[in-house]
């Protein structure tokens, strides 16, 4: 059997990660720089090596469910969430149910739950509820852990950063429960086809995608489709796209930004 086979289906094994979803070349980048760090000139080798040291399991996970983010990445899209999507969705319903996807180290369901809190603060019978999820358990535990470095608070102004952190005595800031309970960090694979939660208003998934094939992108926005309400939203990364065999299910709000809302 091919020894690049026998490498994917022991991640598979190990790691529960489902390299079949993602693209291919993407799977041998991250595997390739793994190899390159740990001195393994083949796949055979790395194999060994990975069954040799269990500490290079986490790095290989950690290199396959990459975690780049930052408080308000793409600003432009949270200015949309802030002044046209809630207001319009506090029209309808005094209480929303957001799914952060692939949240990673916590900064995206951060932002979002600053501008509710900020919203909430001016009209106190509104309330809402974040699902942030990762398959990462280590980023995860970072995320719910809310403590971030100074270089990381550099996009945040004094006012939010008063409002809705605490300086540690290392120099650290850490978020607020005011700000903490608006979230529920959760463990979950978008892989698994099931979703975190029904009747949802509003699913971010950004730069997620993009490391899928085809299929399981469909397969994806299909489980997304099935997990909004009607007239939710649904906002992608700006590299990622909607196949055409979706556009029955999502119409487009602002193509810029990347934002779709669900058609019955």
């Amino acid at each position: 059997m091919d020894d690049f086979i026998l490498l994917k289906r022991f991640i598979e094994q190990t790691l529960g990660i489902q390299c079949s979803n993602y693209k291919e070349d993407y799977i041998k980048r991250r595997l390739l720089s793994r190899m390159r760090s740990t001195n393994n000139e083949s796949y055979t080798d790395y194999l060994k090596y990975l069954k040799a040291n269990t500490p290079e399991l986490e790095k290989l996970r950690n290199a396959l469910t990459i975690n780049v983010t930052e408080f308000f990445r793409d600003n432009d899209v949270y200015e949309l969430m802030k002044k046209e999507i809630f207001p319009a969705l506090f029209r309808q319903r005094k209480r929303l149910r957001i799914w952060c996807a692939g949240c990673s180290t916590g900064e995206e369901p951060y932002s979002i739950a600053m501008i509710l809190s900020d919203l909430i603060a001016h009209n106190p019978s509104f309330s809402a509820q974040i699902f942030a999820t990762d398959i990462d358990k280590v980023v995860l535990a970072k995320a719910q852990e809310g403590i971030y470095s100074q270089k990381a608070m550099i996009k945040l102004s004094e006012t939010q950063i008063h409002r809705h952190f605490i300086k540690l005595p290392d120099g650290n800031f850490q978020a607020k429960p005011s700000l903490k309970e608006l979230i529920r960090f959760r463990p979950h694979d978008l892989m698994s086809g099931v979703p975190v939660s029904q009747w949802l208003d509003l699913i971010t998934c950004r730069n997620v995608t993009i490391y899928f094939n085809e299929k399981q992108k469909d397969e994806l926005a299909k489980m997304f489709h099935g997990a909004l309400v009607s007239g939710g939203f649904y906002i992608m990364g700006k590299t990622e796209y909607l196949g055409r065999s979706l556009e029955n299910l999502f119409s487009t709000y602002n193509s810029i930004q990347k934002t779709f809302v669900k058609k019955d």
